[in-house]
C-alpha cells in the first residue's frame, strides 16, 4: 500500500478538511519520530494518517475507533496497524505497549493544540512558532479549553519524551507541511 492509496482511503471517509489536516499533522509527527528512532517511517506515517479515519461516521467514544475496525479489515490493513489504532483510545483496552503506540497517543492531541496556537498568532504561521508561545497558551486554561491538557501530559510522559521537547519536535515536524496546512501565514 502506498501513501497515496492511504490518503485516498482517508478522503473516502473524511469530508471535513480540518480533520484531514489533523491526520496529516499526526502523520508528519509520526514520520519525524520514526526517523528519530530509526523505525519504519512509512508504517508510522500510515498509522498517523489513518488513525481517525472513522471519526465522521463514528463520532462518539462508544463507536470510535472500534466500529471502524471492520472497514480497515475489509480493506486489507494489517492487524498490527489496526491494533495500534485501537490503542490510541483509552476505552478500547488495547495497551500502548510499543513505542509506535505511545508515539501515536503522544502526537494525536498535541498537534491540535499547536495548530490552535499558530492560528492566534499575528503571523498565523508555524514557521515562526516557538515552544515558549505554546507554553504561554498552555497556562491559559481558557485557551483551547477543549484540549485535554492532562491527557496530553500523560501521553507525553508515557512516550518518555520531555513535554516541551516533544512540543518542539512536533512543531518542527509540522513545519514540513505548513503550506499544506495553510499555516505559512504572512511570513515572507
Amino acid at each position: 500500500m502506498t501513501r497515496d492509496e492511504v490518503l485516498t482511503f482517508v478522503r473516502e471517509h473524511v469530508k471535513n478538511e480540518n480533520l484531514v489536516k489533523h491526520m496529516l499533522c499526526v502523520e508528519v509527527a509520526m514520520r519525524f519520530y520514526a526517523e528519530k528512532f530509526g523505525e519504519d517511517v512509512e508504517t508510522w506515517g500510515y498509522l498517523g494518517l489513518i488513525h481517525d479515519f472513522d471519526w465522521e461516521i463514528h463520532p462518539t467514544l462508544e463507536q470510535h475507533p472500534m466500529e471502524g475496525v471492520p472497514i480497515l479489515r475489509e480493506r486489507g490493513f494489517p492487524e498490527e496497524l489496526i491494533q495500534d489504532i485501537l490503542s490510541h483510545a483509552d476505552h478500547t483496552g488495547v495497551p500502548r505497549d510499543t513505542l509506535r503506540r505511545k508515539a501515536l497517543y503522544a502526537c494525536d492531541e498535541i498537534t491540535g493544540f499547536i495548530t490552535a496556537v499558530a492560528l492566534v498568532r499575528p503571523s498565523r504561521s508555524l514557521l515562526d512558532l516557538e515552544v515558549s508561545s505554546v507554553k504561554k497558551k498552555w497556562k491559559d486554561k481558557a485557551f483551547a479549553a477543549g484540549a485535554e491538557r492532562a491527557n496530553i501530559e500523560k501521553a507525553t510522559e508515557e512516550f518518555g519524551v520531555d513535554q516541551w521537547e516533544h512540543v518542539g519536535n512536533v512543531i518542527l515536524a509540522m513545519r514540513r507541511i505548513a503550506s499544506e496546512l495553510g499555516l505559512v501565514g504572512n511570513i515572507k
